[in-house]
Parts: C-alpha cells; structure tokens; sequence
C-alpha cells in the first residue's frame, strides 16, 4: 500500500512538472487536466450478481480508488452496474462503458471479465478483473505472471484440497460427501475436479447435485439431505453464494456441515467458509486499476494477484446448531490453516456492525 502510493505520488508530480508532455498513464491525452486541475480517469465497473463477497469487492474497489486519488490529486470517475447474472443486460452494460470512453473496465467474477475481454479485442481498453478462480483456465491470460494482452487483474484461486482435509479433520469418518455447484459456473470447474480427485483416492462415496437459482438450489439441498451425505462441499460458486440464506437452515437442521470456498457462505449461514479475504483482493485490484492508469503499467505484463488460501471461518451459530464445539473445531482446523476465525450468519458484512 505505502509503495503504490509513493510510486502515484511520484507520477502526479511528474505530470504536474511535465505538463506540456504526454502523460504516463494509457488515458488519451484529452482526459487529462490543464496544469493545477486534477486528472480525471473513468472506470467502469460491472459486478456479476449480488453477493456479500462481491459486494464487498466493489465496495473495496470503490473506497480503494477514492483513497489513492485523494493521495495524489487526482480523481475516478466510477461508473457502476450489476448485471444479475443476465448475459444480455452485461453485454449491454459494458457497451455503455464503451460509449461513455471509459479509460478502464473492471470485470468482478468470471462470467463479466470474460465479456469484457470479447467486448475490447479491438479497442484495446485495458480490463482488470477481481474474483477469477482460474483466469489461465478461463483464456483470459496466457499465465499468471504474464497475461499476455489488455486484461489483468485479481484470483480468488481455492486450494480444494485444504478444504478437503478439514473435512475429515472434523470428521474423520465421513464416507459420504456431497458436491453442491452450479455446472454454468467457470470458477467450479476445476475445484469440482480437484474435490472429486480427492475423495476417490480416500475412497469416499460422492454424491453431485447442481442448481442454476435458488430455487434449484434449494431442491438440491434437499436431495443432498435425502440421500444422507456427512458432508457438502461448494467451491467459490457465485450461484450457491446467493442461494446460501435459503438453504442453511435446512442444512443444519439436518446435520450436514456445509464446507465452501470463501467466508461470505459463513457469514450466510454455511457452517465453514474457507479462502481469501475479499475486502483485500478489492484494495489489491483497485491497485492494479490505479497502476494502470496512474503508472501507465502495461496490463499483458502485469502479474495476476494471488493470495494465500489460509483462512477458515467458521460460523458459530451454525456451529452449534450442528451440535459442535467452537474450540474443539477450531483446534481440530489449527494444523490446515493459517488461521481460524468466527462469524455469525447476516446478509452484509455490514449488517456485523
């Protein structure tokens, strides 16, 4: 953070001492401000659906961005859109950014940075995305270290496996696992894989069902609870995401602990929710943007952010409506985690407050 922003302060002075030259950013030469005027740069930002864990990257994008502009003087222009998981109103909304000459675009979640990438292959316009699981399995770089065109950004990559083994921390006889995910969904592709890698080897009994809404995701979880799993896995899959406050209950009741890939299913109910901490993966992509933009960095040589896959956080309430100890569960994650953490069930992170 102290580095980006020394790198922006240095920049802005050196627009502001070279004002008759072109500036270092990718922006055209017509956005920027005359001498003693603050630089302007538009970003457009689309976010896929309403969720906590994107909703909170949009908010750290946001706050981020405000933040680093106040630092060096200069101001983003944020223009924002959901788009509800509907492809024809995405398409159209990344079609206004381009009318409206954004400087950048973000796309949040897959199925957005994708459209986005397919909407600028002429054009050019710098994409950065937030929450792509596997951005080299999506085409959306060439690699991590060097995407290799216009879009770079953010991935909330889930070490599946880590979230296999407090599975069986917690429960070392578990025979039979469900796999609860949307088949639309690109960021469960390969942690559904990696899952069922996992529990063939230990020769665990699996059990898949899929939903595309919440009502079938509901029905879903209902067929999970009939056939009697020990245990529900969901990789980061924006569409159970939502779904979550329908079907935690019926979960609990049943005694079905459900294991996910980020703590915005914890703070919905599911018992574990187990990833990176999205208010961060929004400042560190907000970063980018600004990089971008400021530093006039190159985005098909800028590497994908990562981040450490090790916090587990656990709902409490969930926890004891499982009939489980906090502390022994806790205990029982230590050894697979760099940290456990608790949470209980609100629709926000700042209904918390």
């Amino acid at each position: 953070m102290k580095k980006i922003i020394a790198l922006l302060l240095t920049a802005a002075l050196a627009l502001a001492l070279c004002a008759c030259g072109a500036p270092s950013a990718p922006a055209s030469t017509e956005d920027t401000a005359p001498a003693g005027e603050a630089v302007t740069f538009k970003v457009g930002i689309c976010n896929y659906v309403d969720d906590a864990s994107l909703n909170q990257i949009v908010e750290n994008i946001q706050n981020q961005l405000t933040a680093l502009g106040d630092a060096i003087g200069a101001n983003f222009e944020i223009l924002y859109d959901n788009c509800q998981a509907d492809a024809n109103v995405m398409n159209q909304i990344i079609a206004n950014f381009e009318a409206q000459n954004v400087d950048l675009m973000v796309g949040v979640a897959t199925p957005v940075a994708m459209a986005m990438q397919a909407a600028t292959e002429e054009s050019k316009i710098p994409v950065v995305f937030a929450a792509v699981s596997d951005p080299v399995g999506a085409g959306l770089v060439e690699s991590l270290e060097a995407p290799g065109a216009n879009v770079t950004g953010t991935s909330d990559y889930l070490d599946t496996n880590a979230v296999m083994n407090l599975i069986f921390a917690a429960d070392p006889d578990v025979q039979t696992v469900g796999l609860l995910y949307d088949v639309g969904q690109d960021a469960s592709t390969a942690p559904i894989a990696a899952a069922k890698e996992f529990l063939e080897a230990k020769g665990v009994t699996i059990i898949e069902r899929t939903g595309t809404n919440v009502d079938e995701v509901t029905l879903a979880a209902q067929a999970l609870i009939a056939d009697q799993v020990d245990a529900i896995f969901t990789p980061t899959d924006n569409t159970i995401m939502t779904a979550e406050l329908s079907i935690y209950e019926l979960l609990a009741e049943a005694g079905i602990p459900h294991y996910t890939g980020a703590d915005s299913f914890a703070l919905n109910g599911a018992f574990l929710g187990y990833g990176v901490d999205y208010a961060n993966l929004g400042v560190e992509t907000a970063n980018i943007v600004a990089s971008i933009l400021i530093e006039g960095a190159d985005p098909a040589v800028t590497p994908v952010k990562t981040f450490d896959n090790g916090t587990a956080t656990v709902n409490t309430e969930t926890c004891a409506a499982l009939g489980l100890d906090f502390e022994a569960v806790s205990e029982a994650f230590a050894p697979f985690c760099t940290k456990v953490q608790s949470i209980t069930t609100a629709e926000s992170f700042s209904d918390l407050g």
